[in-house]
């Protein structure tokens, strides 16, 4: 099978944070029987209409000669430009932005309807945004998955010192940008004030830091009002670290009875309280690697690995 992935969602130089799900995911597809070659196409991120207009002409110029069995495109702008290649079943997986967005959501529930399989990360992003999926039309519930071989647990002090941090400190981990509304910076600001702890955040901070950040965290603080899926609490149990996270994405599902971590409403009070036990803890830790291992990128690389052999076997 010949796939071609078309996506703005790729690491670069300029922008090495971004997109390395979809990386991995890729490189697991790779190592799958079956699969015969992936080609990856990239649309620059942040650019406007007419940027993904050009890369739909530089797409149908590049590949005009070129067969493949399944176009896949990551995120619901580049599904747009993936449509410029005729003559096989396209898939797309939504990310969750490109659905929750005023603007970009539209286009992106648009294109939903015009091509074979739309694939959101999540079931409740699927309820949420695409009404329909699964019941009067085909859709397919396709998350990246973690990346084990990154994310497992290091020696929490070791970690520290890698940082520059104190090995005794008091550490939560915000686990995004800050610059990103939607997940809530405030709230983890405001619990690591009353926590009289240092907030950690991946703001600025290289992807090979990433790991260690988690590691050298007490906790790990998803305070988001939305997710998508929701990886970074599949990170941290990865590395059988401690989550507090709001009940959105993959996390009541994630940390379900798993003792030391808490799914629950951001409310302040029950939060530090949370929170606390494992900041008084030198090396406060989770039983959670084995259940994110049911999502690690291998395994839901096989899973949209037969979702490709379904929509190729379909009439067009």
């Amino acid at each position: 099978m010949r796939v071609l992935v078309v996506t703005n969602l790729w690491p670069s130089a300029e922008r090495p944070a971004v997109g390395g799900f979809v990386r991995d995911q890729v490189e697991a597809l790779e190592r799958i029987d079956g699969i015969e070659h992936i080609e990856v196409f990239r649309v620059e991120p942040g650019g406007g209409p007419t940027t993904y207009a050009k890369a739909a002409r530089e797409l149908r110029r590049r590949y005009r000669s070129e067969r493949f069995d399944v176009v896949h495109a990551h995120y619901g702008l580049t599904a747009w430009t993936a449509l410029a290649i005729t003559g096989a079943p396209h898939v797309v997986t939504f990310h969750g932005t490109d659905l929750e967005h005023g603007v970009v959501g539209p286009m992106s529930r648009a294109v939903a309807r015009l091509i074979d399989l739309p694939a959101p990360v999540s079931a409740s992003l699927a309820r949420a945004r695409l009404p329909g999926a699964g019941t009067t039309r085909r859709a397919a519930i396709l998350p990246v998955g973690v990346n084990l071989d990154r994310f497992q647990r290091r020696e929490r002090q070791e970690a520290r010192e890698r940082l520059g941090l104190d090995p005794s400190g008091r550490y939560l981990l915000f686990p995004a940008d800050p610059a990103r509304p939607e997940k809530r910076h405030d709230r983890a600001a405001e619990l690591a004030r009353a926590a009289n702890a240092e907030l950690l955040t991946y703001g600025g901070v290289p992807p090979d830091h990433v790991p260690d950040l988690v590691n050298a965290a007490n906790a790990v603080l998803v305070t988001s009002d939305r997710e998508g899926f929701g990886l970074a609490t599949l990170e941290a149990l990865a590395c059988d670290v401690p989550v507090l996270a709001t009940p959105v994405g993959i996390a009541p599902l994630a940390l379900r009875e798993i003792e030391g971590t808490l799914c629950a409403p951001y409310e302040l009070n029950r939060w530090l309280e949370a929170a606390g036990a494992h900041l008084e803890s030198a090396d406060p830790r989770v039983e959670g690697r084995r259940r994110a291992a049911l999502l690690d990128r291998n395994r839901m690389a096989e899973r949209v690995f037969m979702a490709y052999t379904e929509v190729v076997k379909a009439p067009l």
